[in-house]
């Protein structure tokens, strides 16, 4: 009975032949080479799309995109709504701000209307088309506390729907007293 030398062909199965290693060169046993990943299968072996599948991508995408085209809308309205608020309140407390420097009710009378002036300028440069016609009022109580109410448009996307903004913002009356 002759028999073949270990890892010689007829001793090792098919697929565990000795052939020369890609990577070094040596005749010793490699496994068996793989297909490289951007290996695709034959048509023969691609499953096969049926007739009725044809043009379901369009039908999703036609009940999908409106969706969609919606919910960038809202986002894109809602990022208005809140930069139009935020511009009412910053032009707020830049009133505020002025109007603490009133210490009583003669010198508040002498500065409202200029600084409700000036908040309303303050909120057009900022806000520019963002917040529309904004309206600045302040009030003055006996208790020493101010505010500032700024009111505004903010732009609308959809026509029709009006959206208003309004923030209040008060302070306290800077009082300076002398040291003791």
């Amino acid at each position: 009975m002759t028999t073949s030398a270990p890892g010689s062909h007829r001793s090792c199965p098919p697929h565990r032949a000795r052939r020369r290693c890609p990577l070094r060169g040596a005749l010793r046993w490699c496994p068996p080479r793989r297909p490289s990943r951007s290996y695709r299968p034959s048509r023969s072996y691609r499953p096969s799309r049926s007739r009725r599948d044809t043009g379901a991508s369009a039908v999703e995408l036609a009940f999908l995109a409106p969706a969609l085209l919606a919910f960038i809308f809202f986002a894109v309205q809602a990022g208005l709504w809140w930069y139009g608020r935020t511009v009412a309140i910053q032009a707020a407390r830049e009133g505020v701000s002025q109007l603490r420097m009133a210490p009583d009710r003669a010198a508040y009378d002498a500065v409202a209307d200029p600084v409700s002036e000036s908040t309303e300028r303050f909120a057009v440069a900022v806000g520019r088309e963002t917040l529309l016609d904004p309206r600045a009022t302040s009030s003055y109580d006996e208790a020493g506390r101010v505010s500032m109410t700024v009111t505004g448009r903010v732009i609308s996307l959809v026509p029709g729907l009006d959206l208003t903004v309004t923030q209040v913002v008060h302070g306290e009356v800077e009082r300076f007293e002398a040291d003791l």
